[in-house]
């Protein structure tokens, strides 16, 4: 009972994975010429997690409960948001995906929301949106978790404003 979560441990992993999920863009065999042609241009990846109830249940927190949606948002919005960062550095050195220029603005505004939604904005905050994305309960989540969310949001803003993004999407949940 009350394990611990390897924040620096799980932020240097969703980096590496990114890398390797990146690379294997380049290795893939794809079902149709179209999917491999939208595949380079946009790159998109899959990165997501597993056994999160375990990892709860790990640290005596209830699955089913408003601490537990807390972190499960928290350790979604880090896993995406560290995704985005290294997807920018990669961007910095090897050049955005190829339809980055296209879609800038929109691409930005994406994860501008993103960055809300990890603050838990108030709904006039949101861009564009139709459906407002349920927020972090900053009340309720753990301090360290709230800040890696924070950090890795606005880190990931601030590099794809500056390099782009390699990958259109970095991040999937099943």
């Amino acid at each position: 009972a009350g394990g611990t979560f390897l924040m620096e441990d799980f932020t240097h992993a969703v980096h590496l994975w990114t890398i390797v999920l990146e690379i294997s863009v380049l290795m893939a065999q794809f079902p149709s010429r179209e999917i491999a042609e939208r595949s380079y241009r946009f790159r998109t990846l899959g990165l997501g997690y597993a056994n999160l109830g375990a990892m709860l249940m790990r640290m005596s927190i209830p699955y089913d409960s408003p601490k537990a949606r807390a972190i499960a948002g928290a350790i979604s919005a880090i896993l995406t948001g560290e995704a985005y960062v290294q997807s920018a550095e990669m961007a910095r050195v090897l050049g955005p995906f190829p339809g980055f220029a296209r879609n800038r603005a929109p691409m930005l505004r994406v994860i501008r929301n993103h960055r809300r939604a990890a603050s838990n904005a108030p709904p006039h905050e949101y861009e564009d949106l139709h459906v407002i994305p349920v927020g972090i309960d900053q009340q309720i989540c753990p301090a360290d978790f709230l800040a890696a969310a924070h950090a890795a949001w606005d880190r990931a803003l601030a590099l794809g404003e500056q390099w782009g993004y390699r990958n259109a999407q970095a991040t999937v949940v099943a």
